[in-house]
């Protein structure tokens, strides 16, 4: 929940069903109130964060607080999104989690230079899972201070 009490908006930019389902299961386990927005590819997500689109309506799609964002995405992959995001002045400051399978140095190492905010690996279990989506959400929601959304 945010300070002002209003549920927070988390962008999953996730292409497998299956991790989404995990995810929105995960975190309403984790009891935090929040507005889940799925997309399913990098080109999706990128009009959503700029507004394009099928998503012009600012109304019906919040600019989100968190962005969950997988590596391995169609049409434009994780790194390019993420290295999209954190270069533009108006988007850049929304908090970026890779959100991943890849246990691989390399991503690891590219994510954090592209400016990503945090690496987690996908727990396998359920019960690790919410145990991470619960840690997420007292970390970025309740331990740190994140600026208000900048206007577009």
């Amino acid at each position: 929940m945010s300070p002002k009490g209003d549920p927070i908006v988390i962008l999953l930019i996730e292409d497998d069903e299956d991790d989404y389902m995990l995810t929105k299961e995960a975190l309403k386990e984790s009891r935090l109130k929040n507005d889940m927005v799925w997309v399913r590819d990098g080109q999706e997500a990128m009009d959503y964060l700029l507004r394009e689109g099928d998503y012009q309506d600012s109304s019906n799609w919040p600019m989100p607080e968190l962005v969950l964002l997988d590596l391995n995405l169609p049409k434009k992959d994780g790194r390019e999104v993420l290295a999209e995001i954190k270069t533009n002045p108006v988007i850049r400051h929304i908090p970026v989690v890779v959100l991943t399978t890849s246990k691989a140095e390399e991503d690891i190492i590219k994510s954090y230079d592209l400016g990503g905010n945090s690496f987690i690996q996908k727990p396998v279990s359920f019960d690790k899972f919410v145990e991470t989506m619960k840690a997420i959400g007292r970390y970025w929601f309740e331990v740190v201070a994140l600026p208000k959304e900048k206007q577009m």
